[in-house]
């Protein structure tokens, strides 16, 4: 059994490192790219959007290498991602692949609905193995998500730009090299120490930026043009909102004050939308209500067509937390060059908007 997955950030790592400690072949899917782009639109019914392209791309070139088990995350409600995969699965037969499609989603098992998966694919591997390379992998997520907040907070200040992006690349390889958890350990520490010693402006207090949005078009960096990276050039701290690790812990589990963080956020969004509209527009506007004190200004990124984040879009700009908002439509038609020009155009005004606060307070203290 030959399995992969598409291209969604970092995911592929630690789902590598699972299926190799239970001796199942896992295919890694090919770096989203220009080619992932073309075969996903040209193979994608009319209307459909960038993560449906993008993944139906990935899961082509996946199948081309010979994967046989595809596995394809899934949502449950209004959103169209529970579709998703059967529509992909129908087009890859039609494309002549003998593939078998399985859904990755929460299910009211949680935490034991998605080990059920892994047993249903491990070759009979025991409980034991199962739960062992489980823990691995989410060992190696969480060490890839931490590591990627740290250089977030230095790509803002670092003297010589380049280098966190550099130092960043360096240990995403190192990660999916290490064997064992006393080394995962040791390459994560002497990351965290080399990114500490990157030279920064210590004069430099950065715009903190907030990115909120759709799921994918958050984690995957082709589809929004590597937006994180634009940011840390024009000296701005990203702080996004998802992660993987903390998606699965909060999803699959509880976190430790027994607090769904999920219904922390619904709270938030309750003053201006009271039920869930599927995707995580919900949660586009309750990280807005959240994080307004905390963030200069967010950055909003959607698909185009869709509906949960058009609506989060068009509730953003009536709330009473006034917190700039740039929303960013994701698509194969837009154009990275208008893309830069609006982040500039963006980070300029929150430059302004900071510099015109001080000045405001220095004229009430007159």
């Amino acid at each position: 059994m030959r399995i992969s997955i598409p291209h969604m950030g970092n995911l592929y790592i630690p789902l590598k490192a699972l299926f190799q400690r239970l001796d199942v072949e896992f295919i890694v899917p090919p770096l989203t790219n220009q080619r992932t782009l073309s075969l996903g639109v040209r193979y994608s019914p009319e209307g459909l959007c960038i993560p449906f392209k993008l993944t139906l791309g990935n899961l082509i070139e996946v199948a081309e290498l010979g994967a046989e088990t595809l596995l394809m995350p899934s949502g449950y409600g209004t959103c169209r991602l529970g579709y998703y995969a059967r529509t992909q699965e129908q087009v890859l037969h039609d494309l002549g692949y003998d593939i078998e499609m399985i859904q990755l989603g929460v299910s009211e098992q949680k935490f034991f609905g998605l080990l059920k998966i892994i047993k249903r694919l491990s070759n009979g591997a025991s409980w034991f193995d199962i739960i062992s390379a489980f823990r691995f992998g989410m060992r190696k997520l969480n060490a890839l998500d931490r590591m990627e907040k740290l250089v977030q907070k230095v790509r803002a200040v670092e003297t010589e730009k380049g280098t966190a992006n550099r130092l960043y690349d360096e240990v995403i390889s190192a990660i999916d090299e290490a064997d064992s958890d006393k080394v995962l350990e040791m390459v994560e520490e002497d990351y965290s120490i080399r990114l500490d010693q990157v030279p920064r402006d210590s004069q430099d207090r950065p715009l903190i930026v907030g990115i909120v949005g759709e799921f994918y078009v958050l984690l995957e960096p082709f589809s929004n043009f590597d937006v994180e990276r634009e940011l840390g050039k024009l000296g701005v701290e990203v702080r996004r909102t998802t992660f993987i690790s903390e998606w699965i812990k909060f999803s699959l589990f509880l976190n430790p004050l027994g607090i769904k963080e999920k219904d922390r956020i619904h709270k938030a969004a309750l003053p201006y939308l009271k039920r869930d509209i599927g995707g995580d527009g919900w949660e586009s506007i309750g990280e807005k209500v959240l994080h307004n004190k905390e963030y200069d200004g967010l950055v909003h990124l959607a698909p185009f067509t869709c509906l949960p984040e058009i609506m989060a879009q068009n509730i953003m700009p009536t709330t009473r937390e006034n917190i700039p908002v740039l929303t960013i439509l994701c698509d194969e038609q837009t154009s990275k060059t208008g893309m830069l020009t609006r982040l500039e155009a963006f980070v300029d005004l929150l430059e302004r908007k900071r510099r015109g606060s001080k000045c405001d307070r220095k004229m009430v203290a007159i």
